[in-house]
């Protein structure tokens, strides 16, 4: 799995005009499956992400977790994460797992992560998103099991 996790002071999603999801001070998750990861891909990225030290401690160090902050998980499927530019200038998306894959992935983590966490928001699967954020610090990690 590929995911870009970025640390935010708020952020949110929305279809259609409509506000899907919404998060205070936390983390927003872009998250795309990929055709040879399983749900056990799926449970070390969450694992690695609950744990993942970006928040700062009273000393001003990365020292804390999004679970020690209290923060939010902001979910959002994004399937251009998987964009390959080896030739060309046109991504393409093979790698990306199918469609059906893919969802059953993102709502396998999604899941998982409300199981461990107590403020999970999401998009919708495969919809035209537009995400807002405030990036803070900037901090952006990519991550890729």
């Amino acid at each position: 799995m590929k995911s870009v996790i970025q640390r935010v002071s708020q952020a949110s999603v929305s279809i259609d005009g409509n506000i899907a999801g919404r998060i205070n001070q936390g983390l927003l998750v872009l998250l795309c499956a990929e055709t040879a990861d399983t749900k056990a891909t799926a449970d070390r990225l969450l694992n690695k992400l609950l744990k993942l030290r970006i928040f700062s401690d009273d000393a001003g160090k990365m020292n804390r977790s999004v679970q020690d902050v209290e923060g939010g998980l902001l979910i959002v499927s994004q399937f251009t994460l998987a964009a390959d530019l080896w030739s060309g200038n046109r991504p393409g998306f093979s790698g990306a797992a199918h469609p059906k894959m893919g969802e059953e992935l993102y709502d396998y983590f999604v899941e998982a992560a409300r199981k461990r966490h107590p403020i999970v928001e999401t998009g919708t699967f495969g919809a035209n998103m537009q995400v807002s954020l405030v990036n803070d610090g900037p901090v952006t990690i990519p991550i890729q099991l």
